[in-house]
């Protein structure tokens, strides 16, 4: 177990103020109805949800920019949006929060991405996703790159954010990638299959363990599956760092100088899951270009990823809620 004093705790939470972190990656509207199932519909075996609220929210890479933002960074968004409703909801949204829309590109020939959720009694119905899975455009693959170019010197880290919905291209990764090394700030990812292998030198590389055994093509049954796997992508990829996250079992970092850890997982109680690896790679990036080392940074993000999977519906992590979770860690250490 790793195990943050108090004092350190109390120097990254507060290193956090005014970072700027970019977020490249596939942008969502996560649509919300929740309500009560009392029967089954006379028309079909299935529940009828009575709907009591609904609400709005960030998805996908919005998501992890809604984590920086509550943990006190700018998070400066970059991906598309279609020219319709939602598309306008989410610019709306975006406004609605102060958060600069210079990077958040109108694709007519695509929707935006909407998840819908039904909820009832705190449990999962039914998801409705409404999206476009093919690769932007070069046109578009050109004005993603020049919006993360043009405001590289003013970033502190970079967020890949990748659910194949097709903005992170291999051309955008590459020249992400590269931009970042360049202006040596770190970059982080967050891969999904088509592209998995295209990240290489990144700072962390951040699968979870259903990725990887796609990617990998085998199955990690085992600690030492985990760790001879673990090591195999290392080395492929040429990463600084990669942490492979594996839900209960929590989350196992394997460093280029050598060096494997594991952290358990950092909850009592798991409600819904949805979310989690958003708030994980925002609160690791933060951790980071506050100062953190990699092992401060993977313990402090797998206690919010811990919070966070502990309520019902995409929610981001709160400084204090982050803070009371890494304490507790802490004394359950004996520290």
């Amino acid at each position: 177990m790793i195990s943050l004093s108090e004092h350190t705790l109390k120097t990254l939470l507060d290193g956090f103020a005014g970072k700027k972190i970019g977020v490249v990656g596939d942008l969502m509207v996560d649509k919300y109805y929740w309500g009560a199932v009392h029967r089954v519909s006379p028309e079909a075996p299935v529940p009828v949800v009575e709907v009591e609220s609904e609400s709005t929210r960030f998805g996908g890479a919005a998501n992890v920019a809604n984590n920086i933002r509550s943990l006190g960074g700018t998070p400066y968004l970059v991906g598309l949006i279609g020219d319709d409703y939602p598309g306008s909801q989410f610019a709306e949204m975006v406004k609605s929060q102060g958060l600069d829309t210079s990077g958040i590109i109108v694709d007519s020939n695509r929707p935006t991405t909407i998840k819908t959720r039904v909820i009832a009694a705190g449990q999962h119905v039914v998801r409705i996703d409404n999206e476009s899975k093919r690769d932007c455009p070069a046109d578009l693959e050109m004005r993603i790159i020049n919006a993360i170019r043009a405001d590289l010197e003013a970033v502190d880290g970079i967020i890949i954010e990748d659910y194949n919905k097709g903005v992170v291209t291999r051309n955008v990764i590459h020249a992400v990638v590269d931009a970042a090394h360049r202006a040596g700030i770190p970059v982080t990812v967050d891969p999904k299959f088509n592209n998995f292998f295209e990240y290489r030198g990144v700072t962390v590389f951040k699968p979870n363990r259903r990725e990887v055994e796609d990617a990998m093509g085998e199955r990690l049954k085992t600690p030492a599956d985990v760790e001879r796997v673990g090591w195999k992508l290392l080395q492929t990829l040429g990463a600084e760092n990669v942490l492979l996250t594996r839900s209960e079992e929590g989350m196992t970092l394997f460093e280029s100088k050598g060096e494997m850890t594991h952290l358990p997982t950092a909850t009592d109680a798991v409600l819904d899951v949805s979310g989690a690896g958003d708030t994980v790679i925002a609160t690791l990036t933060m951790a980071l270009v506050a100062g953190a080392g990699i092992k401060e940074a993977c313990a402090l993000a797998n206690c919010a990823g811990g919070v966070v999977v502990g309520s019902v519906g995409i929610v981001p992590i709160l400084p204090d809620q982050l803070r009371a979770a890494a304490l507790q860690t802490g004394r359950k250490d004996g520290r």
